[in-house]
């Protein structure tokens, strides 16, 4: 090292101009003015030409390996009524609801059997009932967590449900 050199000094953030060399001993002056003196051992020399001539090669980031189970999307059950059965005209209002509440419980059973982790339910907005037997039937369960898909709570057409 030599006077007019800059250098920074290892495992500090601080570099500078070199003043003076006695022995060992190198001095500087750092941006603000101030003069350090550290060993030759604790500085190095910050010359920008030294990375000029190196290429710098890019290497492809290593593919995150993800187990077959988590590859699965959710199961998605749409409980529109018209999806459930062939002739939904001939069914009344509790019928419906029924019919509606046993796919609902099944597919939950089918989900803990499976070891699924997430289930999404459809459930439409309409007047409420069928969104309240949802939650009803979502509140009597163990092991769940449930919420509303959509960020707005209210008037939210499907419940996200996972499994523990």
């Amino acid at each position: 090292m030599k006077i007019g050199d800059k250098v920074s000094v290892v495992d500090e953030d601080l570099s500078g101009v070199v003043t003076s060399v006695k022995g060992n001993i190198v001095v500087f002056k750092d941006e603000y003015g101030f003069t350090h003196q550290y060993p030759k051992e604790k500085l190095v020399p910050k010359d920008s030409d030294l990375y000029e001539n190196i290429r710098v090669v890019r290497k492809a980031e290593p593919k995150k390996t993800i187990s077959k189970k988590h590859q699965k999307n959710h199961l998605v059950l749409d409980l529109h009524f018209h999806n459930l059965v062939k002739n939904p005209n001939d069914y009344d209002s509790f019928e419906r609801l029924f019919i509606q509440k046993e796919k609902l419980i099944e597919v939950i059973e089918f989900c803990r059997k499976n070891n699924l982790k997430r289930l999404e339910i459809v459930h439409g907005i309409g007047d409420g009932t069928l969104q309240r037997m949802v939650r009803d039937v979502l509140e009597s369960q163990v092991n769940i967590d449930f919420y509303n898909k959509e960020i707005l709570h209210h008037q939210s057409g499907a419940v996200m449900v996972e499994f523990h």
